[in-house]
């Protein structure tokens, strides 16, 4: 217990201690809240478009559509909140022979890694766009949560937060080996793009990778199937996946600590 809020207050002083810095540039601050906008409402505007053209997709109707895309937005923006320090390991920092110093302090390497970038506003500006976008539709369609799905939704969006961590962590382990795993990175992680539309609408293939493989189909359709249809057939997988996951990313990361040789910049 000691340990939890040992840890608990270091994320709130790393947290403070990177807004600090972040906001000593604030136009580049505002110029990402810019872009981050610009992304959400070209996304919404394809789907408007899309709709204008067709009834449904795969018997998903447009507002449940963006109820999706909303959701879609709350684990990628939790991640983002608290994770995405992880994008420097795969990028530079085993390349340039900086991580070396995660490890000399006394705090676990993974949390010290990732307390650099705590609390990214980017991250709060998704969730906030996601909600935003699943009020809206659930108003177009008439459609209230039951008590139930209110208490799961959060933690179903937790689940997926989680997803995401484990993914990312495991590819920006293989910097360990390979030195920058950025490409690797970048690629594994355009395939969440396609959560924000039904699974249903993919080769099987592909519904295979996304769900078992790759699983970011947990982290938005499986929970929106049942908050959307009541459908919890994938229910209990969700957070079973998400345990999984982070366990055997946590577990490849621990491997990849033992092979880190530091290099010269």
């Amino acid at each position: 217990m000691a340990t939890f809020v040992r840890y608990l207050g270091l994320t709130g002083f790393f947290g403070a201690v990177f807004l600090r810095k972040l906001m000593q540039y604030r136009v580049d601050f505002l110029l990402g809240a810019t872009g981050f906008l610009v992304s959400v409402l070209t996304r919404t505007l394809f789907l408007v478009l899309v709709f204008r053209q067709v009834d449904q997709i795969a018997g998903w109707r447009f507002h449940e559509i963006l109820f999706l895309f909303g959701f879609s937005l709350l684990p990628r923006g939790l991640d983002h909140l608290f994770c995405d320090q992880l994008w420097e390991l795969g990028r530079k920092l085993v390349q340039q022979g900086d991580f070396y110093k995660y490890l000399i302090r006394p705090v676990n390497p993974l949390f010290h890694l990732l307390s650099e970038r705590f609390f990214y506003p980017d991250g709060l500006g998704e969730i906030v766009a996601g909600v935003a976008l699943m009020l809206y539709a659930s108003q177009q369609m008439d459609h209230s949560l039951s008590a139930t799905q209110w208490v799961l939704l959060p933690l179903l969006a937790l689940c997926g937060a989680v997803i995401y961590t484990a993914i990312k962590l495991v590819f920006a382990t293989l910097a360990f080996w390979t030195v920058n795993s950025l490409p690797v990175m970048n690629t594994a992680y355009q395939l969440s793009s396609f959560v924000k539309y039904p699974i249903d609408i993919f080769h099987p293939a592909v519904r295979f990778v996304l769900t078992w493989c790759v699983p970011f189909a947990f982290t938005a359709y499986m929970p929106v199937l049942y908050l959307l249809r009541g459908d919890a057939s994938m229910l209990l997988w969700t957070p079973l996946v998400a345990v999984l996951a982070f366990l055997a990313a946590y577990r490849f990361w621990l491997v990849g600590l033992d092979h880190y040789e530091t290099t010269g910049s």
